[in-house]
């Protein structure tokens, strides 16, 4: 049987979720009994055991990347003011949008983002991903511009300019996350 941190809280489902250090953590309701959340958690172990090596895989590559020194990350920040800027020009023109500021930070977890106000802000270490990525980023953060949400509209005004979006998103997930930590050595 599989090894778990039980957290119970007001929910009504139960939910699995694998920390980066590799814990199982279990979300169950309050008062659902010992036995269910064990049948639960033994139903899904083919589920925890391909999360867990993903994890795990995760943090190899992770321990194998140096991380950037301040000129790495100069250069990038000019990179990313040099191309990121019209690309926004070019995409705003294809969704119909307007934007305000443009500004380029070193963030640990967000990729880009859209204020109320239309200003928009990316990661520099956008410049470290596919260019189909940063296509991908610029678009998401422009079509917040109409759908400051992302419902199922949002989503479909992205798919109509990024029509391969979900490998972008994958990508993210799986390899953006082993970028941004090489511009964080804390």
């Amino acid at each position: 049987m599989e090894e778990y941190k039980l957290i119970r809280s007001k929910r009504k489902t139960l939910s699995l979720e694998i920390t980066e250090d590799g814990t199982l953590l279990v979300r169950a309701p309050i008062l659902l009994s010992e036995d269910k959340i064990r049948d639960f958690v033994e139903e899904k172990s083919a589920w925890i055991k391909k999360s867990k090596e993903k994890v795990r895989k995760r943090r190899d590559k992770e321990l194998r990347i140096e991380p950037l020194n301040r000129w790495e990350l100069r250069d990038l920040y000019e990179e990313a003011l040099r191309v990121l800027p019209s690309k926004v020009s070019y995409y705003a023109s294809v969704i119909g949008v307007t934007y305000g500021h443009i500004t380029i930070k070193n963030q640990k977890t967000l990729w880009g983002s859209c204020s109320s106000k239309g200003n928009l802000n990316f990661n520099c270490m956008l410049m470290k991903a596919p260019e189909r990525v940063q296509d991908y980023v610029v678009v998401h953060e422009l079509c917040h511009r109409k759908e400051m949400n992302h419902s199922k509209r949002f989503w479909k005004l992205v798919g109509s300019v990024i029509p391969d979006y979900k490998l972008c998103r994958k990508w993210l997930k799986e390899e953006g996350i082993i970028i941004i930590s090489a511009s964080h050595s804390d």
